[in-house]
């Protein structure tokens, strides 16, 4: 596809580096272009997938390159994530990743340690916003910045949170799409820390969550503590977690979890473990010193309710 130009714009948007796109289809490529001008950026180039790489090269300057991705494209998809992700760690420019939510293990898989946008299943006002934050250098501050409170997108969020409710019920019904639960060595000594039974964890969990019942979910919204309980059910089960099935617990749209999750890990709280059996895919635990403080603290709160 030939480079892409619009004269829509404004003449100090015209001045700005553009952003190149580049996509798995034709939908793509157009859903993409459309986030671009919507967010009042400068379209430099519409690529397919097999030819970013080269177009990248011949780009002078990018404010950013956005990946629309609608399925697992193979090699070529794979390439171009690798190549992004190390220039987005050299300072090249800025990324955006937009993918559905089957392809969120596998992203996060590779490219998860990277300070690249990723965007799951987004809005209109997540979309635009990851691109915001994307060529804003945030990342370079170590802020985080939440997309999903963006107030404009309000009736959007509760819809997605809904969504993610029933999600979450069926995923654990079902222990996850096509993924058997493992189990694994506890990576803590029972005897370092005080025990915790499960079925407080279990409680306290169910009981965070019997709050949408009565109020919006997005009054108490907190991925991160949601996060540090489903971990820790999970080791006291011995039982290992995909980025997936972490994403639905946080009981927030994925775009915002996995946010979180890159923070947490960033942190420390948190460790990526490769799947031996599959490469495509990476499990998330507890770090050993968040395990014990998330044991400890619940040693100290004793028989109270801890929601």
């Amino acid at each position: 596809m030939d480079a892409y130009s619009s004269n829509a714009f404004s003449d100090s948007y015209a001045a700005s580096a553009p952003v190149l796109i580049a996509g798995d289809s034709d939908a793509a490529l157009r859903r993409a272009a459309r986030t671009v001008e919507s967010a009042g950026a400068r379209v430099g180039a519409i690529v397919p997938l097999d030819g970013a790489a080269d177009r990248i090269a011949l780009q002078a300057s990018a404010s950013a390159v956005w990946i629309e991705l609608e399925h697992d494209s193979g090699a070529a998809m794979e390439s171009l994530l690798a190549q992004v992700s190390r220039d987005v760690a050299d300072g090249r420019y800025s990324a955006v990743v937009a993918a559905p939510g089957a392809l969120v293990d596998l992203l996060f898989t590779r490219i998860g340690g990277a300070p690249i946008e990723l965007v799951i299943d987004g809005d209109d006002s997540e979309r635009v916003a990851a691109l915001a934050i994307a060529t804003s250098g945030i990342h370079r501050t170590g802020l985080l910045s939440d997309v999903a409170s963006d107030q404009g997108a309000e009736r959007l969020r509760q819809l997605s949170d809904e969504v993610s409710r029933i999600a979450s019920t069926l995923a654990r019904l079902s222990a996850g799409p096509g993924a058997t639960p493992q189990r694994v060595q506890s990576p803590v000594n029972d005897t370092e820390v005080p025990p915790v039974a499960p079925e407080t964890v279990r409680a306290v969990i169910r009981a965070r969550r019997l709050r949408g019942r009565f109020f919006a979910e997005d009054l108490f919204a907190d991925p991160a503590w949601d996060m540090l309980l489903d971990l820790l059910q999970a080791e006291i089960a011995q039982l290992r977690v995909p980025v997936s099935s972490l994403c639905i617990a946080a009981a927030v749209p994925a775009t915002t979890a996995l946010r979180w999750l890159k923070t947490m890990t960033d942190k420390g709280l948190f460790v990526r473990r490769a799947d031996p059996h599959d490469g495509r895919r990476v499990f998330v635990e507890l770090s050993p010193d968040a395990s014990r403080a998330m044991r400890r603290y619940f040693a100290e709160t004793g028989p109270v309710a801890v929601v």
